[in-house]
């Protein structure tokens, strides 16, 4: 099961969760609002940057 993250709408609290695939529905663990909505994953993020990182390898 992924870690998926969250933001509440109500109190304004970030927060993850280990959820099911597809299940996108979150309650608060701090102010126990269902007003949640998945954030974008920093894993999910795109880059158009084609920089190889450097290596000291050889």
């Amino acid at each position: 099961m992924p870690i998926y993250e969250f933001k509440c709408n109500a109190c304004g609290h970030a927060f993850s969760e280990l959820r099911k695939m597809g299940d996108f529905k979150a309650q608060c663990p701090q102010c126990q609002s269902s007003k949640t909505e998945k954030l974008m994953s920093a894993f999910a993020s795109h880059s158009s940057s084609h920089q190889c990182s450097h290596s000291g390898g050889g």
